[in-house]
C-alpha cells in the first residue's frame, strides 16, 4: 500500500504493514495524505521494533557491525548491500569471488542457461 515499495527497502509486506500499524487504509492514494499521517509512517520505518514489528520482518537482521536488527530504507539500503559485496570480495569468499566474476551466486545452474550479455565462441581468423 499507499507505494512505500517504491522507496528501496521496503517490499510489498512491509509497505502493508506499515499501513496496518498507522491505521491507513492501504488502498489510499499516496498524495491524500495528511502531514501527520506521513510522520507516523515515517516514524514506524525508522523505528519499526518500537511498534511491535518482529525483527524477523526487518531486512537488515544481526547486522555483523553492530549485531543488531534493523530496517534500511532507501540509498542507506543500497550503501549497506554494497558495502556487503564488497566485503565479500575483499575476504575472497566464494560469493565475493562470484561477484567479482559477473557468475550467479545463488546456486543457479549455469551450464546452459544465463549466456546472453556474455562473449561466447570463437572468432575466425581470416
Amino acid at each position: 500500500g499507499i507505494n512505500a515499495e517504491y522507496m528501496g527497502g521496503i517490499g510489498r509486506r512491509f509497505s502493508f504493514l506499515l499501513c496496518k500499524k498507522a491505521d491507513i487504509d492501504i488502498h489510499r492514494r499516496a498524495g491524500t495524505l495528511s502531514q501527520e499521517e506521513i510522520a507516523r509512517l515515517v516514524d514506524i520505518m525508522q523505528n519499526p521494533t518500537k511498534f511491535k514489528i518482529p525483527e524477523w520482518f526487518l531486512n537488515r537482521k544481526k547486522d555483523p557491525k553492530d549485531g543488531k536488527f534493523s530496517q534500511s530504507i532507501s540509498n542507506v539500503y543500497d550503501q549497506r548491500i554494497r558495502e556487503d559485496i564488497e566485503k565479500l570480495k575483499k575476504i575472497r569468499v566464494h560469493r565475493g569471488l562470484r561477484h567479482m566474476w559477473g557468475l550467479r551466486v545463488r546456486g543457479q545452474h549455469t551450464k546452459t542457461t544465463g549466456r546472453r550479455g556474455r562473449t561466447v565462441g570463437v572468432s575466425k581468423k581470416k
